[in-house]
């Protein structure tokens, strides 16, 4: 064995460095290649007596039902929606919010305000979930009884009104620190001749932002935008399913791709449904971040993915 791999390596066919990414892809094959083959589960009609393999082809009947409910367009439409929300509002904060960080001179208090805007990111969805419901619980919540007062109140989980607004700020709260961090990392990065530059033609400190930091950082801003885009087709799944509290009066507005198939499986217990609402999600979300790459190819192609 120690004969072959002196051999492969004096041959140059890997190098240590080639070593170090096994394992990571490992996982990937493990994790994300092995478990497509389940995409067979959306074109069977799946019997539990025979089994997964052994149960008979359904064709495309399975999407076809899909389809023909209504189902369909509000979780397509509630997951495009909302992911376009977050897209444009958690970019244009973690980036005010990066910028903001940048400009604090003493150190320390940059530290602390990182560390206190990172905090939620390391919650729990469940935590994030109850904290959410001390505020808007009918019986005890903050809203209801100090803001609101007695006779005021409002029925939070069973009006749907509310929630688009709530799940994104909910959502923005959540991310804001780790996408601002990745912006501030970006920032300290530029060059600061670039600003003292500035400063001796007299462009002042707001100007700067626009002429110097931002098309600095655009590689950056263009990558994580494509990331999330690639992303468009699938929702946070604790954010709406926990937080809303799975209540059945606002699934209209909170019922996504990835909440469907989740109810289709473990509480419909229909398999197949499930897989085709998963294959259905994985087939668009390819082939929208590849249309938005090819864009982006064609207007900038220094900053597409590939």
């Amino acid at each position: 064995m120690s004969v072959a791999m002196h051999m492969t390596k004096k041959r140059r066919l890997f190098s240590v460095l080639d070593l170090m990414i096994l394992p990571g892809m490992i996982y990937i094959i493990i994790n994300n290649y092995i478990p497509m083959a389940g995409i067979l589960i959306a074109f069977k009609k799946i019997d539990y007596a025979k089994g997964v393999f052994k149960s008979g082809w359904n064709g495309i009947e399975n999407f076809k039902y899909l389809f023909s409910t209504r189902d369909a367009f509000v979780i397509t439409r509630n997951t495009i929606l909302y992911n376009v929300a977050f897209i444009i509002l958690s970019t244009i904060l973690g980036l005010v919010v990066g910028i903001f960080l940048s400009e604090i001179v003493l150190k320390g208090f940059q530290k602390i305000y990182q560390t206190l805007i990172l905090l939620p990111q390391l919650f729990s969805i469940i935590i994030i979930a109850y904290i959410v419901l001390a505020l808007l619980s009918n019986e005890a919540g903050f809203i209801n009884k100090t803001v609101l007062g007695p006779g005021n109140e409002i029925d939070f989980y069973s009006n749907r009104i509310y929630w688009p607004f709530i799940l994104t700020i909910v959502y923005l709260w959540k991310g804001l620190g780790y996408n601002s961090i990745i912006y501030l990392s970006a920032i300290v990065s530029v060059d600061r001749n670039l600003y003292e530059a500035a400063t001796v033609d007299g462009v002042g400190r707001f100007k700067q932002v626009f002429h110097v930091t931002i098309p600095s950082i655009k590689p950056t801003i263009i990558t994580l935008v494509l990331i999330s885009v690639g992303r468009i087709f699938y929702s946070d799944f604790g954010l709406f399913l926990q937080v809303p509290m799975n209540s059945g009066q606002l699934f209209s507005v909170t019922n996504t791709i990835d909440t469907y198939v989740y109810r289709s499986l473990m509480q419909l217990n229909n398999i197949s449904m499930a897989s085709a609402a998963a294959t259905y999600q994985a087939v668009v979300g390819f082939v929208i971040i590849f249309a938005v790459n090819m864009i982006v190819k064609k207007v900038d192609k220094e900053n597409a993915l590939f």
